[in-house]
Parts: C-alpha cells; structure tokens; sequence
C-alpha cells in the first residue's frame, strides 16, 4: 500500500483545537464570536488509523520485492524497471480483479487473512493465461472504517499471494468510506502486470486437433459463485458456518471450507510452458469450465472434456443438493474441482504430466481437441459418493 486517504462519504476541514492555528468565524453582525473546530475524524476518517496499516503491512510487502523494484513504500506510485534486454519483442499484458461476495463471508468470520490470496489469485492466473510472468500488483482497499489490524491481516494475504506467483507487491491503496460502507465492511480489488515475449503468447491460433486436456485440480470454490452459495446453504438451507460437514473430514466447518483460498497456479504454469510444448492455458473462473475454455478454442475445433476422470470435492455435491441445482448450473457457475486447463500437444502429455505433478499439482488428462466449431463438449458423469 503507498497510502491511504478517503474517497466519498465524508467531508473534513482542517484540524485544530486549543491553541491550533484556526481561524474563529461568526454567525452574523453583533453577534458573539464563537470558535469552531470540525476534523476528519469528526467525519470518520482517520489518517493516523491509516498510516498505522501501512507501518504494520511494510515487512510483509518487502518480503515481495523483485530486483526490478525501484524505491521503497511511501510514494506517489510505484516503480519497476523492466529488464528489455530479456526479450526480443515484450509485451505487457494486465489483468484487474476482485473477489466478490466471499467477502461476506469472511466479514462474518472475522477472518481476513485469505481472502488477499484470492485476490492475487484471480489476478495472476489471468495474467499467465496468455504466458504473460506477473511482474507487479497494484491492491485497493476500501472500507468503511480503517482498523489497522484488520487491514495488515487483508494486507498480509495479498503479499502472500503475491510471494506465492513470484511477482512483487508494488503498491496501492487503502481508502476509508463512512457512511457508503459500515464500519465492519469492506471490499478489494487489484491490478497486476505481466510480461511474455511475443513470439510466445498462448492463443487460440496455438491448439490443434488431437491436442490433449490437462486438468489442474483447484482447492475447492476458488472465488466464484458465492452469491449463489451464500443463497442456498445460508439462506435457504439455513446452515451455519460452525458448523461441522463430516463429508469435509478433519473436523472441518463449513466456513473454513468456503474460505479455502484459491490456489495460484502461476509459477506451476510458467515452469509448464518452460518443459512442454503448450498450446493454450484457460484459468477457470466465472462461468465454469464450459464458460472458460471455450475462450482459448479456435473456430474450428472442440473441446471433449471427460467428467468421469475426477471426481469434484464434496462441497460441490453439498450444494448441488441443498439447493437441488440441475447440473448445467453448478457448470456454469462453479469451477466443479478444475481450476486450470492446459491445452498440450499429444507428445508433450505425459511430460506435462510429470511437470505438475513433481511441482505438487494434481493433474490428469480430461480429455482431447477433436474436430469441430469452437465448442467444448462435456461427456460423461462424475464419480459421486
């Protein structure tokens, strides 16, 4: 974070008090002079509140530097040095984000040390998508009060996702809004960078029939849907979030698992396109698995992806059936198990195989690139039970 300042919902003059430099006013002619004095605080935003998060979040965000950073936290924006002699033909490639109503969610855990992964997550693994490195992220947080402890811990998970893709936590912002968010509320978002070589970025043009489908487990509902799962397990299902889902295992409660943080795949993507010859990367969010590959297919193929080669964590089943979802649904809106696609050529399959697995990501073949007109065709039915 570079710093932090108010953005709507409140108005503030200067401070002052006894003794300060403030100027009286009065109310009319004849009338006494009356000192008034009205400051930000007065209005709900606290500038020491806020340089307070800062100072708690600088051990974290220097554990993010890259060589290329220049400068340290404090100023107007954040500078890289792009190292041009590493490539040919650089090109930049971005990506915004956020993280939706899990928010909710850990607002009513008190819980806000993940949910920065998340945010990272969505970032970087569309940044990676087109074989861009994430270089930098830029965070933005707004809230309705600043409490700084809660801020580091929302701060300190965004670093670590930033440490877990390898890119640096550049800067940002943290801004308070009284009166348009409650005090215990508060959303984010982020900008990330990347660069890849020209020559080198994944598109749809790369994949060809007989291509292979490699699935990359996710870690459960990553950061999409959640609008609908808060519906049906809290609301309509009225579950709570203690409470203790035996299909979990390990004692685990329904709120720990829909704060599963999202697993960041960038490295584990970047180390893949290095050792095998990869036609295209489709990171799995909105919109499922039907919804997402899609976007990396040419005109003139498609995609069969085999449902009966993995089985979709138990959450999934839970709220297929608490909310008697039909299962075209739960496929568009949820990423069922798979959080990344990796489209390779049919020599390189096993070698990417091996690749992710020594890496520790669960991977499996899902399917292959048939003839066909850009569509992705979902066969088979998942193991249940």
């Amino acid at each position: 974070m570079t710093h932090v300042t108010e953005r709507s919902g409140a108005t503030g003059g200067p401070t002052g008090g006894s003794g300060a430099s403030h100027q009286p006013w009065t109310g009319g002619l004849g009338r006494p002079v009356r000192k008034r004095t009205v400051s930000y605080a007065d209005a709900g935003v606290s500038i020491e509140a806020g340089d307070r998060a800062v100072e708690l979040l600088k051990s974290k965000v220097r554990e993010t530097r890259r060589p290329e950073v220049l400068g340290d936290l404090g100023g107007f924006a954040g500078l890289f040095r792009l190292d041009t002699k590493k490539y040919k033909s650089p090109i930049l490639a971005s990506s915004t984000d956020g993280v939706g109503t899990k928010l909710v969610i850990a607002q009513q855990l008190d819980i806000h040390d993940t949910v920065g992964i998340d945010l990272v997550a969505m970032v970087v693994d569309d940044l990676v998508a087109c074989g861009a490195e994430p270089l930098f992220l830029l965070d933005y947080i707004a809230t309705g009060e600043v409490v700084p402890d809660k801020v580091a811990e929302i701060g300190a998970g965004i670093a670590d996702g930033c440490r877990y893709a390898g890119c640096a936590l550049l800067g940002g912002e943290t801004a308070e809004h009284p009166g348009v968010l409650r005090p215990d509320e508060y959303d984010i978002s982020a900008t990330g960078v990347g660069v890849v070589e020209e020559s080198e970025i994944l598109s749809p043009e790369r994949v060809e029939v007989g291509d292979v489908v490699i699935a990359m487990k996710s870690s459960g509902l990553h950061s999409n849907g959640y609008s609908l799962v808060r519906h049906v397990l809290l609301g309509a299902a009225r579950m709570r979030l203690d409470t203790v889902i035996e299909e979990f295992g390990r004692q685990r409660t329904l709120g720990e698992e829909l704060l599963t943080p999202t697993k960041i795949y960038a490295k584990d993507c970047l180390k893949l396109i290095a050792e095998a010859e990869v036609r295209a990367l489709a990171h799995v969010t909105g919109g499922g698995i039907p919804g997402n590959l899609v976007r990396v297919l040419p005109e003139h193929v498609d995609a069969v992806v085999n449902r009966a080669t993995w089985r979709p964590q138990p959450i999934f089943d839970l709220i297929q059936t608490k909310g008697r979802i039909d299962d075209p649904e739960m496929e568009s809106t949820f990423n069922m198990g798979v959080g990344m696609f990796a489209i390779v050529s049919a020599e390189d399959a096993d070698r990417a195989l091996a690749c992710l697995t020594g890496r520790g990501v669960e991977a499996w073949q899902a399917g292959e690139i048939i003839e066909g007109s850009g569509n992705v065709q979902m066969v088979g039915q998942h193991t249940r039970g």
